[in-house]
């Protein structure tokens, strides 16, 4: 049987993204049961790997918009020669980077929706240079639903110490309230439940924050949210055979005792579940967006600009994010 081929998206040229990649690459043990094949700058990934000391890439072949990924039986660079290495500077804000790493997306995108590749691991990217190259995006999920038809879907972190998804995602907590309704919660439970059931390989049991502090208290916090919106979407979860408890204060929602009873914590915002999550698996959590026609995973952490071409860099959570998007492809 074939093995899975995984588009590896190197994100900006000026973070740690191009040492990640070189670092996945170095190992075969890292990417064990499928072919890696980065999109990205070849100069760039060279010169990174002079200055990090690290193996550079050993196969590299010209980006073509028909090129056969699936003849491709090696860890492999696709080079789409957009950057000149030898003048770029990394750790710095660039339209010339959001340029390249938003082309990186676009085209793995293109050749998934196609069966061409049978998932996607996307490197970081700054959201800040994306818009500088006009392209206005608040991050990677919201390019992935709208390309792949904005079928419902949101995003899901997951470690074994800690799993989360998310009812909203990259936007002011002024707009939270406004944003959450019965159907928003349903389907990202309903979305959770399929994820977990392929990840956990058996019925998942769910727990819901509420959006208050003490899930609101009976309507002393904020405006009745959890019996207006959280309860009755929880409700009729259940009357769909899931497995659900809440909404719960979120301040206790991730206590140590509590962890282990459930398979995923559904947040109604960002840091809700970014904050404890990173706190306790940020170098092994994977980043996935749920409810796309193809499979997208990403490593949960940002260019990390200060540290970039340093040689400092964790390789880890590269390494589980391409493991999962195999998993998540072979099934």
């Amino acid at each position: 049987m074939s093995l899975p081929r995984i588009i590896v998206t190197m994100g900006d040229p000026g973070g740690v993204g191009p040492e990640v990649c070189l670092r996945l690459l170095s190992d075969p043990t890292h990417y064990a049961g499928c072919v890696p094949v980065v999109f990205g700058d070849a100069a760039i990934l060279q010169r990174v790997a002079e200055t990090c000391q690290l193996p550079p890439a050993t196969h590299v072949v010209p980006f073509q918009d028909d090129l056969d990924l699936q003849g491709i039986d090696r860890a492999t660079v696709v080079d789409f020669g957009t950057i000149d290495a030898a003048r770029f500077e990394p750790g710095k804000v660039t339209a010339e980077g959001g340029e390249a790493c938003y082309q990186y997306i676009m085209k793995a995108i293109d050749f998934a929706l196609a069966g061409k590749a049978d998932g996607i691991t996307t490197g970081p990217i700054n959201k800040e240079a994306l818009h500088a190259a006009k392209h206005f995006y608040p991050g990677h999920t919201e390019i992935f639903i709208e390309r792949c038809g904005n079928q419902p879907g949101c995003m899901m972190l997951t470690s074994q110490e800690l799993t989360c998804s998310f009812v909203t995602t990259h936007v002011g907590y002024r707009d939270v309230p406004e944003l959450l309704t019965i159907e928003r919660i349903g389907e990202v439970i309903d979305l959770t439940v399929a994820a977990m059931r392929k990840i956990r390989q058996r019925e998942p049991r769910l727990l819901v924050c509420g959006l208050n502090p003490h899930a609101g208290e009976h309507g002393l916090f904020g405006d009745r949210e959890e019996e207006r919106i959280i309860e009755p979407a929880i409700a009729a979860a259940r009357q769909r055979g899931v497995s659900i408890d809440g909404p719960v204060p979120p301040d206790t929602a991730f206590l140590a005792e509590r962890r282990p009873l459930y398979d995923c914590v559904v947040c109604m915002y960002h840091d809700q579940g970014h904050i404890p999550l990173k706190a306790l698996a940020f170098d092994v959590a994977v980043n996935t967006t749920l409810g796309l026609s193809l499979v997208r995973t990403s490593v949960d952490h940002g260019t990390a600009f200060d540290i970039a071409w340093q040689g400092k860099a964790k390789v880890s959570s590269m390494i589980h994010a391409v493991r999962l998007a195999r998993d998540l492809a072979s099934d």
